[in-house]
């Protein structure tokens, strides 16, 4: 049975066990994908079921002939995000003993500056660092292009580091 035929009947009729069958034929390449990215077994077995459950949930969405390229770019996003979170899970949360005056103060003008700049300046780097958005998750909410936003993101950079330089 092709891959199209196997869809068909998951979105057709729920049958699960052309589900079953996907995941037969694929989960080889997917953890082999997986693996080749955050290099443990443990979380590639995760990131494995994880591309599973997303390309369950999206597979009205798949448009190509075989399912290996999108799953295996599922996979590779899902291992990237994995490896993120465990990154940002890591880094140490500063504890009250590591109070600095000299940062706090730094942190304030920052905050002055940033408050000089027009709305749709302080908005991309609020969404930038703030809230952690990538580029492109950025332009879509703003309507600007990423090209536009990186722009936009190197300049306020500038005009904050030079506002910080002046006021030292």
């Amino acid at each position: 049975m092709t891959d199209r035929e196997l869809v068909n009947k998951v979105l057709r009729d729920g049958h699960q066990q052309s589900f079953a069958e996907i995941v037969s034929r694929y989960s080889g390449m997917v953890f082999s994908k997986a693996i080749a990215i955050v290099r443990r077994e443990d979380l590639a077995k995760d990131v494995a079921q994880q591309t599973f459950i997303r390309a369950y949930e999206r597979l009205s969405y798949w448009r190509t002939d075989s399912l290996g390229p999108w799953l295996a770019a599922i996979a590779m996003h899902t291992a990237l995000n994995e490896l993120e979170r465990e990154r940002r899970s890591s880094q140490p949360a500063p504890a009250a003993a590591d109070y600095d005056p000299d940062r706090e103060l730094l942190l304030q003008r920052m905050e002055q500056a940033i408050s000089q700049l027009p709305e749709q300046d302080q908005a991309i780097i609020r969404l930038h660092y703030f809230k952690q958005m990538k580029t492109d998750a950025i332009a879509r909410q703003t309507g600007l292009s990423q090209a536009n936003v990186l722009v936009r993101l190197h300049r306020i950079r500038e005009r904050l580091r030079r506002a910080l330089e002046s006021t030292e």
